[in-house]
């Protein structure tokens, strides 16, 4: 008999708050966050028993037509402006620094043929990639390392990284920004050089064979 009462309190002691207590904690999460959040990392913020998932799916559903949005960013979501409003954030925006144009090839290598090495981002290049070139995507956060390939000297791989994914609004590396979106984002000139063949005119340019992305982002 002593251990009815005490099975009632471990019961109530895990009790999962109503969905709608669960929907306000991650709205909370979400706008507090300047990055965005993964369904594991809100899950273990929340109380024992709590559906995250299910809790940011009717929240997204609530935020449709509104001023801001629940959006997926890789693996994690985000509250964004809604991109119809998003003239109203100029004034406030930071102006984008312009990557020279052997940031913006290997960039546009990278986010169309990761995971790649340096070796074969300098092969379809045509030229060396210089230190400072990778290094001044690795400190914008825009590529990250990835694994090593399974060759002689294993070399480091690199890849996008959902900071890259969230500047350009994406929701995974299938739906990449072409030429026109790398222009309106400020990163390439109007006119490129005489003789060059502009990188990201579209997945053709740069994999020869469209129906063979899939194949390029598979997750490791």
């Amino acid at each position: 008999m002593t251990d009815e009462p005490q099975d009632e309190g471990t019961g109530t002691l895990f009790e999962a708050p109503p969905l709608a207590e669960q929907e306000r904690m991650v709205e909370a999460v979400l706008f507090a966050s300047s990055e965005p959040v993964t369904i594991a990392d809100l899950e273990a913020r929340m109380p024992h028993g709590s559906d995250a998932a299910q809790a940011i799916e009717i929240l997204q559903k609530r935020y449709e037509g509104r001023g801001v949005r629940v959006v997926r960013v890789g693996e994690a979501w985000a509250i964004r402006t809604a991109p119809d409003l998003g003239f109203l954030m100029q004034k406030e925006t930071v102006e984008t620094r312009k990557l020279s144009r052997a940031a913006i090839e290997t960039l546009a290598i990278v986010a169309y043929h990761q995971p790649c090495t340096r070796a074969e981002i300098e092969e379809i290049r045509g030229v060396s990639v210089s230190r400072g070139t990778i290094d001044q995507l690795l400190e914008m956060e825009w590529i990250r390392l990835g694994r090593r390939r399974m060759t002689p000297g294993r070399p480091v791989t690199f890849v996008v990284t959902p900071q890259f994914l969230d500047h350009f609004g994406l929701e995974n590396a299938r739906d990449l920004p072409g030429l026109k979106e790398l222009r309106a984002a400020g990163l390439l000139e109007n006119r490129p050089p005489p003789g060059t063949i502009p990188l990201g005119e579209g997945r053709e340019e740069i994999d020869g064979e469209d129906e063979d992305q899939t194949e390029l982002f598979e997750e490791e």
